[in-house]
């Protein structure tokens, strides 16, 4: 679990982050969402220690991240695996060697061990036989697949994903949402998206937090966020066509 406190954030007296808490649960797709510009990246990166936070706290299961010495971050970073948006991967490294990355720079793994992990990781994301290829010989659904590999191989216990669906067409994202929803029930990680993708939060928005501005104007969950009465989230919901469709149909029947 996470839990964040009365968080701010700011730049050059620019308000980014206005005094949100929220807590992320294990075992949950937990999602951040909202416009352009609304603060929802500079919180991820805010919860990672990417940034500095002006004022409130930041826990780890109790653990104050906030009040961390760089030692004892650089530590507790070895329980998280991150996704990032175009999946940056090495280009001069195979399939293998860009899972096996963090157990050469953090494990104390024979290499029997390593071989091991990075094989259930691949099993885990289906693609298996995929070891040997080069970031450049796959499609950008399976370099996301082993950018999700890669996340897990150290075991973490925190997952964070930035825009993973980022550059995939509509089917491809479904598929990398259902593997990261599956691997976070199954391993029962505590994961958070930053999206803007609405697809990713009808299907997999277990516990949804919407920001507008650099506030948090709404906390829910999928089965929630088409009937919410908070205008700034419809409007940012209903901007999709298709949940336009959704919301006409929806009142039609009333």
């Amino acid at each position: 679990m996470i839990e964040i406190k009365n968080i701010y954030k700011s730049f050059e007296q620019n308000d980014v982050l206005i005094d949100i808490s929220k807590v992320f649960n294990k075992g949950e797709t937990n999602l951040i969402i909202g416009r352009s510009g609304s603060g929802k990246t500079v919180l991820l990166k805010s919860i990672v220690g990417l940034l500095d936070v002006d004022r409130g706290q930041i826990f780890y299961d109790s653990r104050d991240f906030t009040k961390m010495n760089h030692n004892a971050r650089k530590k507790l970073r070895q329980e998280m695996g991150m996704v990032f948006q175009g999946g940056a991967l090495f280009d001069s490294l195979t399939v293998e060697e860009n899972i096996r990355f963090p157990l050469d720079m953090f494990s104390e793994l024979s290499a029997a061990e390593k071989q091991k992990q990075v094989d259930f990781c691949l099993d885990r994301v289906n693609l298996v036989d995929a070891n040997k290829l080069y970031p450049s010989e796959i499609s950008g659904g399976m370099q996301k697949r082993v950018a999700i590999a890669r996340a897990i191989v150290m075991n973490p216990k925190y997952l964070f994903c930035d825009e993973p669906n980022s550059g995939l067409d509509p089917e491809t994202s479904m598929v990398i949402d259902e593997l990261i929803h599956s691997i976070t029930v199954d391993l029962q990680i505590t994961t958070i998206i930053n999206t803007h993708d609405m697809n990713s939060v009808m299907e997999i928005g277990d516990n949804i937090l919407f920001i507008s501005e650099g506030e948090m104007c709404w906390e829910g969950n999928r089965k929630e966020i088409l009937h919410a009465d908070n205008q700034k989230l419809q409007e940012f919901v209903f901007a999709n066509k298709q949940y336009q469709k959704i919301r006409d149909e929806r009142i039609s029947d009333l």
